[in-house]
């Protein structure tokens, strides 16, 4: 039998994942290779800004995700896969304005080499996903469905939230695309209230205190829900959630431990990959043993 022709989608991982989530990086080509769907990381991408260029040069954070966006839209391809929440944000934020604004957009056009098109659609790994569930072939793939994992899906303050006006694919306050994943790979995602709500990623270093706070505040709900794990599909989340969790729990009087999954994590695991396969023994706070204690690692 021939193999099975796979889609090819321009990929963009942002700095993260070429850096601290370099994990993520990994699984997001060896998972999406399974579901057929190749990842082709666009060429000399350069940092989208998401961090901190809109704070201090508007025209910067416009020009800097648009010259990817110029090198994306000269592949070719249809389709751009952006992991991370903040990049995935900025991208699209630049991409809307630049079709809104044809000034704006010969300014950008003239600084950089690949003009942007606007051609290209820009999509979150979940839309890549959702579709894989709605036509089933997601759930026909899965031969160790996550029975007894019950993750509070967390989607932080950047994926459906946007700064500017931009068409959003789910709900902004109660998004329900990672739910609609979880659900198919067999585990029980948890309603729960600070899926949307911001962690302070980006306050970890300067006001470590607020962060921990809020933190606390997206723990302490997601326990009383009778969560036993997160999901996330955003880098920064992941992190912050994963390396600061002793002390969270440690500052606020929380007992219980919530590994902090990567959605990548839980689908490869559903497909038949090993946790060690996958690396999930490489987080920072103890993923493995909750795996193990459901037999799915």
């Amino acid at each position: 039998m021939a193999a099975p022709v796979k889609a090819e989608i321009a990929y963009f991982p942002g700095c993260s994942l070429h850096a601290s989530s370099e994990l993520y990086d990994r699984q997001c080509k060896t998972v999406l290779a399974k579901l057929d769907v190749a990842l082709r990381e666009i060429a000399d991408w350069n940092c989208c800004g998401a961090t901190s260029a809109a704070k201090v040069d508007d025209f910067l954070a416009i020009a800097l995700p648009a010259r990817n966006l110029g090198i994306a839209d000269a592949t070719g391809l249809a389709e751009m896969m952006i992991p991370c929440s903040s990049c995935y944000s900025r991208t699209l934020v630049a991409q809307r304005r630049l079709a809104a604004d044809p000034a704006l957009a010969a300014e950008v056009n003239a600084e950089i080499g690949q003009k942007v098109t606007g051609r290209i659609k820009v999509s979150s790994i979940l839309e890549v996903l959702l579709p894989k569930v709605a036509s089933r072939e997601l759930q026909r793939k899965v031969t160790k469905p996550l029975a007894g994992l019950k993750p509070a899906a967390y989607y932080g303050c950047l994926l459906t939230r946007f700064p500017s006006a931009v068409p959003v694919p789910d709900d902004v306050e109660n998004p329900q695309g990672m739910e609609v994943v979880c659900a198919a790979l067999g585990a029980e995602p948890v309603e729960w209230g600070y899926k949307t709500d911001c962690c302070g990623a980006s306050a970890a270093i300067n006001d470590a205190d607020q962060a921990l706070l809020l933190m606390s505040r997206i723990i302490k709900d997601a326990v009383a829900r009778g969560a036993n794990c997160f999901v996330t599909t955003c880098p920064m989340c992941q992190l912050n959630l994963d390396a600061y969790q002793g002390q969270v729990r440690e500052k606020h009087g929380i007992r219980e431990r919530l590994p902090v999954y990567l959605i990548t994590e839980l689908v490869g695991l559903a497909l038949g990959m090993g946790a060690s396969e996958l690396q999930i023994d490489r987080h920072l706070e103890e993923a493995v043993d909750l795996l193990k204690k459901l037999r799915l690692a």
